[in-house]
């Protein structure tokens, strides 16, 4: 949007100062000239609208520079007007920016027909040697200026690709080191399991056996030795399910996520959390759905997204249903917008927990939402 109006600004005071350099006395030249004018203005104005349709894009800057032609027809009599050639050049510079090689080059040779022609037809006109070779230094300027851009662009995405690469290599990184630790944990709950819970599980056994074959005395010691070691066996199996259990559960796991792609992506995260919805008894499953929304909705925003800003919602209504949105602006047009397989995957994943997705495309805001049942075991369990 900026670059439009250098451009605009730019060709309004080349324009303005060619149409003060011809003679506009005689009513009849003056009505054709702001004839022609209002048609080449509004080709030029309408022509960003146009930027994802080449074709309409090449005819409508094409319809410009051909009133651009005839509104700066020179006079019969006067001198060259040399702010004719700023206004052709920036037409040009125009078209190398914004379409292809083969129809910038189209537009080019018009404008330079239509510099050289009043020359050629007896009207006052620069010299056609100077207008040839100002239109081959311009034409090189403006080869060199799309190689460069299209390297530009080139090395920008391949630097897109690697930083994208280098972020999913972290994440599986977290992942496996996150897995290796619940492994692990595993593997030290089922050595207390089998070690020190067969051991007191025995100890019970023989305290039992003990006590029934003592007196009345010493069978009253060996049942408090009894309870205490029952209760050390129960603690030992509350510790191995603890140990069972994950690192993370509900929407910890998201967090950590919001907090490491903000530092990663050096994004901005406006995080809002409604009606108890960071308490939310969600199941394994559930969190690890929203959590692979939420990253996709993340990945998607930060790809296409227009600023690296991105808005997030939680909320908990009645305590029955989880939703979550996640929005980021965008200015892309809504008929560029199709579904990829990463949005498709979270659509997928969610209605398998029961849930729905919904993916909004306003004209300058892109939103996800998604909702989910919260399973009835878990919120009993919790409670």
């Amino acid at each position: 949007m900026r670059s439009f109006w250098i451009w605009l600004l730019l060709l309004i005071a080349s324009w303005l100062l060619a149409l003060w350099h011809l003679s506009l006395g005689d009513l009849d030249v003056l009505s054709w000239r702001i004839g022609s004018s209002a048609v080449f203005l509004a080709a030029f104005f309408i022509a960003p609208l146009f930027r994802n349709r080449p074709a309409m894009l090449f005819v409508t800057l094409l319809t410009a520079s051909v009133f651009a032609v005839v509104s700066l027809w020179p006079a019969s009599e006067g001198s060259p007007n040399i702010y004719s050639l700023l206004v052709f050049s920036i037409l040009a510079g125009k078209a190398a920016y914004r379409v292809s090689p083969a129809q910038s080059i189209g537009i080019g040779i018009v404008l330079l027909i239509g510099a050289m022609l009043p020359k050629l037809m007896g009207y006052p006109g620069l010299p056609l040697p100077f207008l040839l070779l100002y239109a081959i230094l311009l034409a090189l300027g403006l080869g060199i200026f799309r190689m460069q851009r299209a390297r530009y662009e080139e090395t920008l995405a391949r630097n897109e690709a690697l930083l994208s690469e280098y972020r999913n290599m972290k994440r599986r990184l977290v992942t496996d080191e996150q897995l290796a630790r619940r492994e692990e944990r595993a593997q030290v709950g089922r050595d207390i399991h089998d070690s020190v819970g067969h051991k007191l599980t025995a100890l019970l056994m023989q305290l039992e056996m003990q006590r029934l074959q003592a007196d009345h005395d010493t069978a009253n010691v060996l049942q408090g030795l009894k309870v205490l070691a029952k209760e050390s066996l129960e603690e030992t199996r509350n510790a191995v399910k603890s140990l069972k259990q994950q690192e993370t559960g509900g929407l910890a796991g998201i967090m950590g996520l919001l907090r490491r792609l903000e530092a990663e992506r050096f994004m901005r995260v406006h995080l809002t959390a409604r009606h108890g919805a960071l308490t939310t008894p969600l199941s394994n499953s559930q969190s690890i759905a929203v959590y692979r929304a939420v990253q996709e909705a993340m990945t998607n925003a930060m790809k296409h997204g227009s600023t690296r800003e991105v808005s997030i919602l939680f909320e908990a209504p009645g305590g029955g249903m989880f939703r979550f949105e996640v929005s980021n602006p965008y200015q892309g047009f809504r008929s560029s917008f199709r579904e990829g397989y990463g949005l498709q995957s979270m659509r997928e994943r969610l209605e398998s927990e029961g849930g729905s997705l919904e993916v909004v495309h306003y004209d300058n805001v892109f939103v996800v939402r998604g909702e989910l049942l919260l399973n009835r075991e878990t919120k009993e369990g919790v409670n």
